[in-house]
């Protein structure tokens, strides 16, 4: 090799890695160096031993190329086609990736005094090879520029791969030696393989998702250190400051979250019931438990809701009947001319095996409010038109309701989930008892 001295130098550099090599026995170590040593012989014969490098780095190696930027190339291409030529069936199968680039070097001389390489460009090439899969050759921005100048058949080659960080949080701008997912060539012919098109791009991204990370994760070990420094550097006072800044704003945010969490009410429904439900009790509406019928009914005369509806403030509950007794006289006044007539109208009367199991109960009370009346099992959750309006406890639970046709729910947790639809008249009172209460 001719002398150049201890001097800096642009060379082109090939690193090579035997995938898995360190998990091989012995035995296929050793198998997979000797293919691996003949082929790479075999890939450089046509370059002078002046113009070469060679660095053993037990799993792979670095050839350092002196002479033609494009000696690297030719070596990578010809290196894998005889890995591609091999048996399919061999016992060790040899994979080897392979990185490219062209950078600045120093020559100098080992512990044994033979000629060695270190610097930058060397450096590069090894975290090149990293981004490559098996069998996949990639090269730096650096060697593309040089190489895809000096023809148009190196030109289209080469494939643009993007931009990948290392562990040191360096970009490098790589690209590969045919079409994404290519892994074959065919006398210097690249062909693509297009099944292996996502394959490429999924590691793609997990290389870029590892470059992420190892850069946040870099820069969160620097800005611990220098607060561990800082903290260390701080007297008592200024030490007190750095813990209140940081604990503070933590326990405010806790605070927060508890009391919203406290606050925020979750209504959930039973299953099955439908998107028509809502999942909160609108304002203005009456629910209360009251007492059996036959309690109630003096209240109901009297104008008066029983005193279980705490569910609704008392100026509330005193508006809603003020307002409902004075559309109740109106409509006394209106039916008084009519009075005859209903006089003389006969009662329709139900027999008792002409009721249904689960037909509502309608009592007329034309003093009263209308009301409709849940007689079950204690727990059980109560919802008209799709609107939760309470639990039946020990007694019945009544609800306001205004006339005409509403859907009542009835769910249990243990007995299941009732609905029928029920027709309120003004004044009248509906009393529902499923058939799962019983």
């Amino acid at each position: 090799m001719e002398e150049r001295g201890n001097k800096t130098i642009m060379c082109s550099v090939l690193f090579l890695d035997i995938v898995e090599y360190s998990k091989k026995s012995v035995a296929g170590q050793i198998s997979l160096k000797d293919r691996f040593n003949s082929y790479l012989s075999a890939a450089i014969r046509d370059v002078p031993m002046t113009d070469r490098i060679i660095l053993d780095t037990g799993d792979g190696a670095a050839i350092n190329f002196l002479g033609d930027v494009e000696d690297a190339l030719k070596a990578a291409l010809g290196l894998r086609e005889s890995l591609l030529n091999e048996e399919p069936d061999v016992e060790h199968p040899l994979l080897v990736r392979m990185g490219v680039n062209l950078g600045p070097v120093r020559l100098v001389r080992d512990i044994n005094g033979q000629p060695n390489i270190v610097g930058d460009g060397i450096n590069v090439a090894q975290r090149v090879m990293g981004f490559a899969d098996a069998a996949q050759i990639l090269v730096s921005r650096s060697y593309y520029d040089a190489v895809s100048r000096l023809s148009p058949q190196y030109a289209g080659m080469f494939h643009y791969q993007g931009s990948r960080t290392d562990k040191h949080v360096r970009e490098h701008e790589v690209y590969a030696i045919g079409y994404p997912g290519d892994k074959t060539t065919h006398r210097g012919t690249i062909i693509p393989v297009v099944a292996e098109y996502e394959e490429s791009l999924l590691a793609g991204a997990m290389q870029h998702a590892k470059a992420v990370w190892y850069s946040a994760a870099t820069r969160l070990d620097t800005l611990i250190d220098q607060i561990v420094i800082c903290f260390r550097q701080a007297d008592s006072k200024q030490r007190t400051l750095y813990v209140a800044a940081i604990v503070i704003p933590f326990l405010l945010l806790a605070t927060l979250l508890i009391n919203l969490l406290r606050h925020v009410e979750v209504s959930t429904m039973p299953a099955g019931i439908g998107d028509k439900a809502a999942m909160t009790t609108q304002p203005g509406l009456v629910v209360a438990s009251i007492a059996p019928v036959s309690a109630s009914a003096d209240a109901k005369t009297q104008g008066v809701v029983p005193a279980h509806s705490a569910l609704v403030p008392e100026p509330e509950i005193k508006n809603n009947i003020e307002s409902k007794t004075a559309k109740q006289n109106q409509k006394d006044k209106s039916n008084k001319k009519h009075k005859n007539k209903l006089k003389d109208k006969p009662k329709s009367k139900l027999t008792k095996s002409g009721v249904k199991k689960n037909a509502p109960v309608v009592t007329a009370s034309e003093k009263a409010g209308t009301y409709i009346s849940v007689t079950c099992a204690e727990g059980a959750e109560v919802f008209v038109d799709g609107v939760r309006k309470g639990r039946v406890g020990s007694v019945p639970l009544s609800v306001v309701a205004s006339p005409g046709t509403h859907t009542v729910i009835v769910s249990h947790t243990s007995r299941g989930i009732f609905t029928q639809s029920v027709e309120l008249n003004s004044g009248k009172t509906v009393h529902i008892k499923p058939s799962l209460c019983n």
